[in-house]
């Protein structure tokens, strides 16, 4: 899923300054999972965001809402309509939920709340772990379903470095090594020879090479 964390109040506070309403959208999904952006948290934030002594004048007024998916543009072209009287939308979504916001309401200004961070899991209870950088060419079948490239800090396909001591990243001593846990699953697995293979090079052009990436289902270009 998606994680994401709040923004700091003083950077909020002089983007919302000086206007009368404001809409804040919660998101139902990925940032309610990791408690940042649910409809809790949006009426929190509207609470805090409304104490006077953080404004040199009036504060805004504040509507709250939640939709389940911010960056479903359909959902919200059926189900989402932002009151006339508003002056702009704070939304707790992910930096994609912000931006079909901003594709569909372009009268208004569209705020983030949020700082997206990574693709990530549940570690434990309030703790969540970056598992995936979305790189666009997948080699967890060959890494015991570990991803070095999110979870080693040198991205490194052929690991582990010489920094690596028990276990651990030289980066961080409080990070486990990527591939100290790779190694550990296949032998787990008895698949240590997985290891002995060589990954080639990676094919980066499936990253962000080219620009922003697109994915077409429907065989044929779809006009947004």
């Amino acid at each position: 899923m998606i994680v994401a964390e709040p923004k700091a109040l003083e950077e909020i506070v002089p983007l919302i300054e000086g206007l009368n309403t404001v809409y804040v959208l919660g998101c139902g999904t990925c940032v309610t999972v990791c408690l940042t952006g649910g409809d809790r948290e949006a009426h929190i934030l509207a609470q805090e965001l409304s104490n006077p002594a953080l404004y040199d004048g009036r504060p805004p007024t504040f509507e709250v809402e939640t939709i389940e998916r911010q960056c479903e543009r359909d959902m919200l072209k059926a189900y989402q309509e932002i009151p006339a009287h508003c002056d702009a939308v704070l939304s707790l979504a992910c930096g994609a939920g912000v931006q079909a916001l901003s594709s569909i309401y372009h009268q208004l200004p569209i705020f983030p709340a949020l700082n997206t961070t990574f693709l990530g899991a549940l570690d434990k209870p309030g703790l969540w772990g970056e598992k995936c950088y979305g790189c666009g060419d997948c080699v967890l079948a060959r890494t015991g379903g570990i991803c070095p490239v999110a979870r080693c800090a040198k991205r490194l396909f052929n690991g582990p470095c010489g920094g690596s001591k028990d276990g651990r990243c030289e980066i961080n001593k409080e990070t486990d090594c990527a591939w100290a846990l790779i190694i550990a699953r296949l032998m787990n697995l008895k698949r240590l020879d997985l290891y002995e293979d060589i990954i080639p090079p990676k094919n980066w052009s499936k990253d962000r090479g080219g620009g922003p990436r697109r994915m077409n289902r429907t065989g044929h270009d779809v006009a947004l």
